[in-house]
C-alpha cells in the first residue's frame, strides 16, 4: 500500500512546487518589465545665462516628468550669472523638490547666483577647499542724462533706462531677496546673520560648514548617495539627465578659461547679474 501512495505523494509535492514557482516567475518578470529607479544627474558647470540655463530647466523638466528618476544631484561649479536666468533655473529646482529630492555637491565653485541655486536643494555638500559665498549683485550705473544732436528719444532715460537712484534701489531688492533665499533654504542651520552674508565675501568650503551655508564636507558620490537615501531607494542606476534629456554634449572648455567674447564671465552688457568676477590677471584654481 505504501509503494502506491508514493506516487500520488510526489504529485501533489510537484503541483505544490509549480503554485510556489509560478508566482515567483511571475515577479521576476515583472520585475524585468519595471526599469530601475534613477538618480540623474544635472552638472551646474557654467556661467548661468540664457543657454545654459534654458538647458538646465530641461534637465529639470524631464527629472520631473519622469517617475523612474527618483532624485537628482546637482554637481555645482559655477560663478553665478544673470539675475533673470538664475531666478528662472531656481524656479524649475522649487517646482521638482515638491516631488523629488535633489541634493547639491559644490565642486570648485558655488558663487553668487550658483549659491543662489544651491540653496534651492535639500541638502549641500562642498569640499574642504570649494569656494562658496558671494552673496550679493552687481549692474553697472547708467551714466547721466545726456543730449546728442542726432539722436531724439521721447524721455530723459529713454536711452538707459533709468536713473541710477532707480538702479541702486532695484539691486537693493534683489539682494534682500537673495538673502530670503538663503533665510529659507538654511533655516536654523545658519550661523551668522545678514551682516556676514550680505558683505559679499566668498568663503572655504570648510568655513561655509561652520556658518552653516552648507550641511557637509563630502564628494559627489556622497551626494547620489545621500539622494537616493531621501528617496529610499536601492538597486539604483546613476544617468547623466543631460543625455536623457536629449541635448547636445556640453561644451568642453575648462571653467573660467572660455573665451570672454564667447561667454559672459565678464558683464559687458547692462544688467543685472548674480555673479562673482575673479580678478582679471589671475585665475582660479
Amino acid at each position: 500500500m505504501s509503494e502506491q501512495k508514493r506516487p500520488s505523494g510526489w504529485r501533489r509535492a510537484g503541483r505544490a512546487f509549480l503554485w510556489l514557482a509560478f508566482p515567483l516567475a511571475v515577479g521576476v518578470l515583472l520585475s524585468l518589465l519595471v526599469p530601475r529607479p534613477v538618480v540623474g544627474v544635472i552638472y551646474l558647470d557654467n556661467v548661468i545665462y540664457s543657454k545654459t540655463a534654458n538647458d538646465w530647466i530641461a534637465q529639470l523638466a524631464y527629472a520631473r516628468a519622469h517617475p523612474e528618476v527618483r532624485a537628482v544631484a546637482l554637481i555645482v561649479n559655477s560663478p553665478g550669472g544673470t539675475v533673470v536666468d538664475t531666478e528662472a533655473v531656481y524656479q524649475e529646482l522649487a517646482r521638482l523638490r515638491q516631488t523629488k529630492p535633489v541634493v547639491a555637491s559644490v565642486e570648485v565653485m558655488a558663487a553668487s547666483g550658483a549659491y543662489y541655486l544651491s540653496v534651492g536643494t535639500d541638502y549641500i555638500y562642498a569640499k574642504p577647499a570649494s569656494l562658496v559665498g558671494n552673496i550679493g549683485v552687481i549692474d553697472e550705473l547708467p551714466p547721466p542724462p545726456i543730449v546728442f544732436e542726432n539722436i531724439v528719444s521721447t524721455g530723459p532715460y529713454k536711452l538707459w533706462g533709468m536713473p541710477a537712484d532707480t538702479v541702486l534701489r532695484r539691486m537693493e531688492m534683489i539682494k534682500q531677496g537673495f538673502y530670503q533665499a538663503v533665510k529659507l533654504g538654511r533655516g536654523d542651520k545658519l550661523r551668522v546673520g545678514p551682516e556676514v552674508l550680505l558683505r559679499g565675501e566668498i568663503w572655504s568650503g570648510t568655513e561655509a560648514l561652520r556658518m552653516g551655508l552648507i550641511d557637509e564636507l563630502g564628494s559627489r558620490s556622497q551626494a547620489i548617495e545621500r539622494a537616493a537615501q531621501m528617496a529610499r531607494i536601492d538597486h539604483y542606476r546613476v544617468a547623466d539627465l543631460r543625455s536623457l534629456a536629449g541635448l547636445p554634449p556640453a561644451r568642453g572648455l575648462p571653467l573660467l578659461e572660455m573665451p570672454e567674447e564667447t561667454i559672459p564671465l565678464y558683464p559687458h552688457e547692462p544688467g543685472l547679474y548674480l555673479l562673482y568676477v575673479p580678478p582679471r590677471d589671475r585665475r582660479l584654481p
